[in-house]
């Protein structure tokens, strides 16, 4: 469903193969194949040959049975849909050059008859939707579109319309080629590490604005992405949303998609979400850098089994001559766990590809405005136990949590307020909450009660443990020691109901506190028990402890 088209080669042409036949390791990147069980009728309109499994095999033949059984009455679900789009593209534009096309779309450059600007311009047939979910399709195209309408690095949209017989996507056209064009044109087929910073600090963009959308990419690979112009300079814009859809917070995909070289562990194990998108990111980053790819292999399983069970290999030339800032990025984007893996908006934050780039354009990260959500829901105990972490971390550990709480703190007075919590909460577009619940997750992080989060209460609510674990272990067994001790007052290696009282405040029985950490049920927590208390995201009890100033609150 390239959205975006290229003037001078059409975004994923003939040179896709379908299973990266038999080249040598060492060969330059090529064209992808594209593995997809996801809409069985092929209708996300890729430019691209896509790989068919035998699910799609059967879901083609069956469309082209009910495409033969059309003449006989069957009316395409296109041809009884009204999609509510403007009925005047003739009157407004003139059909140029044919740029591509797929199964069922054709891409051409137009021109705006009042203007004079050429656009691009993608007619999907009307009679070639026979199936309801190709309609829906189309429908969540323009949506996509239209969502990610005025980001930079996206293509323009620029309106939809119908009549009896076509849909019309009347799109920016982009003149400048493919990343992949460009990459191959390299020396070496390799970028120098700026600018390859430059073109990745523009694809985390994106991503992170999908994911604020609720929205994941899905197929995000050198072919999807187009230059504006041929100048050296030029804005790289996403295209191709085919594979593209929304997502409920909480939910994952179980199905397969996106292309092999790029497709990230936790789709094949069918349970991904938005973490995928960084994943293909950093198999992107790892080519631009030494023109290989990081998992290779003759056939499309063997690549999946390199994927699942490999790391990159980061000793082979060029890899001694690139920095160590550089490496450390593409290591903490091709974690094969996503809960470690950095979400886009952490990776804009990191030095290596924040270095010249203003920090003002770091968007707001989906997963900090979950965490804080989710903050609310977590035990007392736990919370503590975070409070206690954020304490002790470093403050380079805690950049991209900075830039986060300053990107929120809109006054830059060194706190969040309420209305700034609230402004921050609604650009999280997935989910819709009601002031009150805004107001219930300020006071959960607002631990001195003063009506406002300062940063390291912002911290502890906002931290990704996971990756704090997952990063540097040797450090992690130190901080999670440093932040155990503040309550084991005595060090002899255990707290204790009464050390939890001496540091909380609280009163009354801290049983039921005590309980969800105490996993061997000898009425105090190790230091083992502690840790796994800050990677488990264990839910507030039922039960009430008293706080300190006589209130009771659930735990």
């Amino acid at each position: 469903m390239g959205s975006c088209f290229s003037s001078t080669k059409v975004s994923g042409s003939n040179s896709n193969s379908a299973t990266a036949k038999h080249r040598k390791e060492n060969t330059k990147p090529q064209p992808t194949a594209t593995v997809t069980t996801k809409k069985p009728n092929g209708s996300q309109y890729n430019e691209k040959k896509t790989q068919e499994s035998g699910k799609e095999k059967q879901g083609n033949s069956q469309i082209q049975s009910k495409m033969k059984r059309q003449s006989g009455g069957v009316i395409p679900a296109g041809k009884r849909t009204d999609f509510g789009y403007d009925k005047d593209f003739d009157r407004r534009y003139t059909i140029g050059k044919l740029l591509g096309h797929g199964q069922f779309g054709y891409t051409y450059v137009a021109t705006d008859k009042s203007s004079g600007d050429r656009v691009a311009v993608k007619r999907i047939e009307k009679n070639k939707m026979i199936l309801q979910i190709a309609v829906e399709d189309v429908k969540r195209e323009v949506k996509i579109l239209q969502a990610l309408d005025g980001h930079e690095n996206v293509v323009q949209f620029y309106n939809a319309f119908e009549d009896d017989s076509y849909v019309y996507i009347v799109m920016e056209l982009c003149e400048g080629g493919e990343l992949l064009d460009r990459i191959l044109s390299k020396k070496d087929s390799r970028y120098s590490e700026k600018d390859a910073a430059v073109i990745v600090r523009q694809m985390l963009k994106v991503a992170a604005e999908c994911h604020l959308h609720g929205l994941v990419h899905r197929d995000m690979k050198p072919e999807n992405f187009l230059f504006k112009s041929a100048k050296e300079d030029s804005p790289l814009k996403t295209t191709d949303f085919g594979l593209s859809d929304f997502i409920r917070p909480g939910k994952k995909f179980q199905d397969i998609v996106g292309s092999a070289y790029y497709v990230a562990p936790e789709v094949l194990k069918r349970k991904s979400g938005p973490e995928s998108d960084v994943w293909s990111i950093g198999v992107i980053t790892y080519i631009l850098l030494c023109g290989r790819r990081p998992f290779w292999d003759r056939t499309e399983d063997g690549i999946f089994k390199e994927v699942l069970r490999n790391k990159p290999d980061f000793r082979r030339k060029p890899w001694p001559t690139i920095s160590n800032s550089a490496k450390d990025f593409i290591k903490k984007l091709l974690v094969k766990d996503p809960r470690a893996r950095l979400t886009a908006a952490q990776a804009l934050s990191h030095p290596w590809v924040r270095e010249g780039g203003d920090a003002s354009e770091i968007p707001l990260d989906i997963s900090v405005l979950s965490n804080m959500r989710q903050f609310v829901k977590y035990s007392r105990l736990k919370q503590f136990a975070l409070r206690a972490l954020a304490s002790i971390l470093d403050d380079g550990e805690l950049a991209d949590l900075r830039d986060q709480f300053d990107a929120i703190d809109a006054d830059k007075n060194g706190a969040i307020s309420l209305e700034e919590m609230r402004q921050a909460l609604a650009k999280d577009l997935p989910w819709k909450l009601k002031e009150s619940r805004v107001l219930e997750i300020l006071q959960a992080i607002d631990s001195n009660t003063d009506g406002l989060v300062d940063f390291t209460e912002f911290v502890a609510a906002t931290l990704h443990v996971h990756q704090l674990e997952e990063h540097n272990s040797e450090k992690w067994h130190q901080w999670s020691q440093a932040a155990f001790e503040k309550f084991d007052v005595d060090r002899d290696g255990y707290i204790t109901p009464e050390e939890l009282r001496m540091h909380t405040g609280l009163r009354g029985s801290l049983e039921p506190l005590l309980e969800e950490a105490d996993i061997d049920k000898d009425g105090k927590i190790s230091l083992p028990e502690f840790r796994r208390l800050l990677r488990t995201a264990s839910m507030s009890s039922s039960r009430n402890v008293t706080s300190p100033s006589g209130h009771r609150k659930k735990t």
